[in-house]
């Protein structure tokens, strides 16, 4: 099984609007099967103990999220000092470990992404974690997120870019617990633009997402 990244719904959201961040990028690659949610690394069992992050998951109203722990997500995304951005980065890390987690669950409709997405990247999510499911696998491994760049807009809007180091994280199949070592390349390096507005509870949630695998702006 191939890497994978979110489904094509994600790339209605135009390169102009996304570019408007540094680096960024849609944080999925496709192929036939489902696409590949950032972070695995060599995770052999499926019975592996979960492990909650001490993060704005443990906030009043947020879901609980839990990954398996062969699942490791490092965000190397420093605090900003700016009340509005940093928002932005803690709630997008929120949705990257909510996605993980509804693989991890084969949960197509898990709440916990919901919480962080709206409109067209509540629905690439759902066919991305479905596709998963569909092919019986999950992600394992350790993948590092990079080079993050905030823009607040007008109207509670913001745009986010970062990168991700897909290079020792893989899929594998649930029912065997193979793991599929892909050997890293200029593709295990994904640069993601996303589009986000903040909503009435205060969170900024994710309504699009934009992809590039193999990105210059994110090799090593």
């Amino acid at each position: 099984m191939n890497r994978r990244t979110l489904p094509a719904a994600a790339a209605l959201m135009t390169a102009a609007a996304l570019l408007l961040t540094a680096c960024g990028g849609g944080d999925d690659n496709k192929s036939k099967k489902p696409d590949k949610i950032a972070g695995a690394d060599d995770g052999t069992s499926k019975s592996a103990s979960p492990s909650a992050s001490a993060s704005a998951s443990a906030s009043p109203g947020r879901p609980e999220i839990e990954l398996p722990a062969d699942i490791k997500n490092t965000f190397d995304w420093p605090k900003t000092g700016d009340k509005d951005k940093d928002a932005v980065l803690s709630d997008s890390k929120e949705f990257i470990r909510s996605r993980d987690m509804a693989i991890a669950k084969q949960d197509p409709l898990n709440e916990a992404y919901r919480f962080y997405t709206e409109g067209e990247m509540s629905a690439s999510t759902q066919e991305y974690v479905q596709d998963y499911v569909k092919h019986k696998a999950r992600t394992t491994g350790s993948y590092r997120y990079y080079e993050d760049n905030v823009v607040i807009g007008g109207r509670g809007s913001a745009t986010l870019s970062y990168c991700q180091d897909q290079g020792k994280g893989f899929d594998m199949d649930i029912k065997t617990g193979k793991v599929n070592k892909t050997p890293v390349s200029s593709d295990s390096y994904v640069l993601y633009n996303a589009a986000l507005h903040k909503n009435a509870k205060g969170i900024w949630v994710t309504t699009k997402l934009y992809s590039q695998r193999g990105s210059s702006k994110c090799q090593p």
